[in-house]
């Protein structure tokens, strides 16, 4: 009997009505709604029932509020003192200056000099050894750079000399002296025996250092020699003189 109802039901004739929207189901509002979901829910912010709010952007107009200008301030401390910049290239060459005034006159000039002139009253033979003719009479000597007791003259002033020496010879005798640089022969006064005495000379320059010696040598014995003079007339002289000094001194 409940199948036969269950048929029955089932083929009723059914009336179809026409669609009709629904209007969505308006959305229950809470009083909190407004507010921000709270952070790590998933919560999508509410977009609903709010209005866009403009954002607001102050603009202020220099122009307008510039005032006038103030006074200067007070000076700073200076700043530290920056690296040395490299050189710069060289200008151009400026033109000449105007001859400057004449400047005071300076110290005299240093003259350097050296002399000395002596003679001989005695005669000299020769001995078994040299010997170095010593002088007698003195005619120029001022700062005594010849020494009288060796019969030697010692340079204090380096630089060139003249030397010369002057002697009488002896009748039937040789002749035989030397004018010396410390102890090498430089020159030679010489004559042959003969009958007749005469006067010989020699004259030379040399240059000296400081403390060289220069002075006249008799020869040895071996050759029988002699150079003469007496007491009254004076025929042994020996001279020398400075000419000029060395650009060092």
């Amino acid at each position: 009997m409940l199948g036969l109802l269950l048929i029955l039901s089932l083929s009723s004739p059914v009336t179809l009505l026409p669609h009709q929207s629904a209007a969505p189901p308006a959305r229950c509002k809470h009083c909190c709604d407004y507010l921000e979901p709270i952070e790590g829910s998933g919560d999508e912010p509410p977009t609903e029932g709010y209005r866009h709010v403009p954002e607001v952007r102050t603009i202020i107009n220099m122009t307008i509020l510039k005032g006038d200008k103030g006074d200067r301030g007070e000076r700073g401390t200076p700043g530290k003192a920056g690296q040395e910049g490299p050189p710069g290239s060289s200008g151009p060459m400026g033109s000449k200056g105007s001859k400057g005034q004449a400047g005071l006159p300076g110290d005299p000039c240093k003259v350097q000099y050296s002399a000395f002139s002596v003679g001989r009253h005695k005669p000299l033979h020769s001995l078994e050894s040299y010997q170095a003719l010593v002088f007698d009479t003195v005619f120029v000597n001022p700062d005594g750079h010849f020494d009288m007791f060796q019969g030697k003259f010692f340079c204090h002033i380096p630089g060139i000399y003249f030397f010369n020496v002057n002697i009488h010879t002896w009748n039937f005798k040789e002749t035989y002296v030397h004018i010396m640089h410390n102890d090498k022969e430089q020159a030679i006064v010489y004559a042959q025996p003969s009958d007749r005495s005469i006067m010989q000379s020699q004259s030379l320059l040399l240059e000296l250092r400081l403390q060289d010696e220069v002075w006249v040598r008799l020869y040895k014995r071996e050759r029988e020699n002699a150079v003469y003079s007496d007491d009254t007339d004076v025929y042994i002289t020996f001279n020398g003189y400075l000419i000029k000094a060395s650009a060092e001194d």
